[in-house]
């Protein structure tokens, strides 16, 4: 596997946020059953997380699986959190020695280049389901999300539990961003009822 930079992710991730205000907290998302502020909690502490899976900084932040049962909404401060973490994220990812040898993640023991590919696919992906939650337009370049349909392929279509639901059918010629949107289980067209 070869080494991607997220920046365009994280990019992407921070300019939906800074479109999020609290009154959107408890709106739906594409993730059933978890609301805006909900998934902002998780993609707070996934940034955190993925960063120490980089750095090999093995603890609570690598060490701790996340809990789909208790999902608190986002805390007081969480944009001024992701402006801080998401940068560090990235940098941590430019290193050649985080897609290297082993690094944990969720309490999963994997390679560190499958672990950048995770973080990768948490970022967009959830960047994706914000937007789509907030009602903003989510913009990406090709290449991430070519990069990002590389690994989510890799995974059964029927859908993998905790990772992906069953690929939804879309077109061979659709966008790339929508092509993996539908192989990660989501509805491309899916907006809040």
């Amino acid at each position: 596997m070869s080494r991607v930079d997220l920046e365009p992710a994280g990019h992407a991730l921070l300019r939906t946020a800074s479109r999020i205000t609290d009154q959107d907290f408890h709106r739906p998302t594409p993730c059933e059953g978890v609301t805006v502020g909900q998934l902002l909690h998780h993609v707070v502490g996934l940034t955190q997380a993925f960063r120490a899976a980089a750095d090999k900084e093995f603890g609570p932040l690598t060490d701790t699986a996340p809990d789909p049962d208790a999902a608190p909404s986002a805390g007081e401060g969480w944009e001024v959190e992701l402006e801080q973490h998401v940068p560090r994220l990235v940098n941590a990812w430019r290193e050649a020695s985080a897609w290297e040898g082993m690094t944990r993640a969720g309490g999963v023991d994997l390679p560190g280049a499958a672990a950048g590919l995770v973080a990768l696919d948490e970022v967009v992906l959830h960047g994706w389901d914000l937007a789509r939650a907030t009602g903003q337009e989510y913009v990406l370049d090709d290449a991430t999300a070519a990069a990002c349909l590389g690994f989510v392929e890799s995974f059964d279509p029927g859908g993998t539990p905790g990772l992906f639901g069953p690929a939804v059918p879309i077109a061979d010629d659709a966008p790339v961003l929508d092509r993996l949107v539908a192989r990660a289980g989501r509805d491309p067209g899916w907006s809040p009822r």
